[in-house]
């Protein structure tokens, strides 16, 4: 088959910016669809674990086309995340549906922030993009990735990529005399000692960053989710979204709580029935890193052969999910589930109908035993029925010395399952444990908990994990999640707390797929830092972002159980 490569198209925007683009089509005279990928990081650069094999595409009727999203690499103008990416992504797909080779029909593909902008693309209702492919990403971009559904800013995400791209654009200025080579160096450094950055206060004092991605200094001063984190959400604008996703997802991945809910969402509000029908979702034991987590192996888990990307067969799921959208093949996905997910525990893949799965029973596991909860070692169980008598567990929450971020669900190449266990032998982590498992336990779905809590501080965090102990005493983590108590009734409007009163709150813990096996237990941690994957809370009721150590203060924070305060962890429970 012979195929024909335009290299740096330039495509005008409507305000005259132009923007590189590579075209990759069959030499065949027939008209085809286009499928579309825009990149912050690259044109040229589009290998990793999760993307199609460009080849197949092009060998099975689609022209591949890849662009450099504005103010990067060979496009013009400056780069601001978000901003520009959804005129300039539905001016390309108007452009590329008008050209002479294309049959009108646009599809979107790509992870990361190549899927933030799939779903702006997306939200314009541009009529030729007919379907679109977002990989470990979101529609909502306050929950995921910058801050999180509890409010917390997601520091080591925010930190790690915002210096990253500061780099990238330094690099790109030096040719033209704009940049100083000092300050590359400087930036590369950061990204070499990152642990000593995160570590740096106050979080927004970043000048070196600022002075080439000034958009940092715009997402710290927007802790809530305002109109500036509003205006950018895909998800507030589903009703106007007509293409059909197919959501590629993984276990560990930084996204995933937040794209299994877009999931959800867009099978109810999506403005079409095709687009509403048409939504399928594929979940790995996968995390955010391309090049590590795409394989399923892990340093402390390894999920076995079946569960890499490759295994998954990715590629074949991109072109039957086209075939079917925009080649009008309605025999495409025949034989193809619309929900495939891997259940860990088991390791196996399994076909489901929905998700969440229709036969999921929500089950309370009271937060019980007699005495303190502090550390493994500690008196917390986990049990069914509710407890009966009151108890508060209290510890010191020290921002000055946060619990260690151990694995879990990072940007970073050490994310995925890790034992828990150093964290486990703090006095600032609550372990609660159910009793030694005498048959399997699935738990797929979302997960939530239920803590009535109080504080010293007018301000603080609690944080919470899912574990699975092992036999062997290793306690693997499963999910996680966070409340920054001024968040606690709108992520939107903050309210502070009143210190000693005690309050009912939800903590969203994430999701999950796992099969909890003979003689290994479930385990809750509850605490108030997971640091450096979440900012630490100050505890002060000020500008987080803006404060040094020096202004930090400790908290004592309390966990109320029993017939008086029925905290609990609410398990999607599968029984097959």
């Amino acid at each position: 088959m012979k195929s024909i490569f335009e290299d740096n198209v330039t495509i005008v925007m409507r305000d005259g910016v132009g923007l590189a683009t590579n075209v990759w089509r069959p030499d065949g005279g027939e008209r085809v669809p286009a499928l579309l990928l825009r990149s912050p990081y690259g044109k040229d650069e589009v290998a990793n674990g999760f993307a199609p094999n460009v080849f197949a595409l092009v060998r099975a009727g689609y022209a591949v086309v890849m662009q450099d999203v504005r103010g990067t690499f060979n496009s013009g103008s400056s780069f601001i995340p978000h901003v520009h990416d959804v005129n300039d992504g539905e001016d390309t797909i108007c452009w590329l549906a008008e050209q002479p080779w294309c049959d009108g029909s646009v599809g979107m593909w790509g992870a990361s922030y190549l899927g933030l902008v799939q779903w702006q693309a997306a939200a314009t209702g541009t009529p030729a993009l007919k379907a679109i492919v977002p990989t470990i990403t979101s529609a909502d971009f306050y929950s995921a990735p910058w801050y999180s559904s509890g409010g917390a800013l997601s520091l080591h995400t925010v930190i790690m990529w915002s210096v990253l791209m500061a780099m990238n654009a330094a690099i790109r200025k030096l040719p033209l005399g704009e940049a100083d080579p000092a300050d590359v160096a400087q930036l590369a450094a950061m990204m070499q000692n990152l642990d000593s950055v995160l570590k740096e206060t106050p979080v927004a004092d970043k000048p070196l960053v600022t002075k080439y991605l000034p958009w940092l200094n715009d997402v710290l001063a927007h802790p809530a989710r305002d109109a500036f984190w509003a205006s950018q959400s895909s998800l507030d604008k589903a009703e106007q979204i007509s293409a059909p996703a197919l959501s590629i997802a993984g276990w560990y991945d930084l996204f995933v709580a937040q794209q299994l809910s877009d999931h959800a969402a867009m099978r109810v509000r999506a403005a079409s029935e095709n687009a509403r029908d048409g939504q399928r979702l594929i979940v790995g034991p996968w995390s955010h890193s391309q090049a590590v987590g795409a394989h399923g192996i892990f340093p402390e888990r390894d999920f076995g052969l079946l569960a890499s990307t490759l295994a998954a067969q990715l590629t074949p799921a991109h072109i039957a999910f086209f075939d079917r959208w925009l080649k009008g093949r309605e025999d495409a996905l025949d034989g193809s589930a619309p929900v495939r997910l891997f259940v860990m525990g088991i390791d196996q893949w399994r076909d489901e109908q929905s998700w969440p799965l229709h036969d999921t029973r929500f089950v309370d596991y009271h937060l019980d035993g007699a005495g303190a909860a502090n550390t493994a070692g500690g008196s917390g169980l986990l049990m069914t029925e509710p407890a009966a008598r009151d108890e508060t567990d209290r510890y010191l929450y020290d921002p000055r010395r946060p619990v260690p971020t151990v694995g879990g669900n990072t940007l970073a190449p050490f994310s995925g399952p890790a034992d828990q266990s150093a964290v486990e032998a703090r006095e600032d982590v609550l372990c609660f444990s159910s009793a030694v498992l005498d048959r399997p336990l699935e738990v797929t779905g979302p997960i939530s908990l239920k803590l009535f809590v109080s504080s010293s501080a007018v301000d603080t965090d609690f944080t919470a994990k899912l574990i699975d102990v092992f036999p062997d005493g290793r306690a693997m983590a499963l999910s996680e999640g966070i409340l920054r108590m001024r968040y606690r009734k709108s992520l939107a409007e903050p309210e502070l707390m009143s210190p000693g009163k005690v309050y009912e709150i939800t903590i969203d813990v994430g999701v999950t797929s796992n099969v909890f096996l003979p003689g290994h237990r479930l385990r809750l941690e509850v605490s108030s830092s997971n640091f450096p994957r979440y900012d630490r809370n100050s505890n002060t009721g000020g500008d987080i972002s803006r404060e040094r150590e020096a202004d930090m203060v400790a908290a004592v924070n309390s966990v109320h159980r029993g017939p008086e305060y029925p905290s609990r962890l609410i398990l999607p429970i599968i029984e097959r």
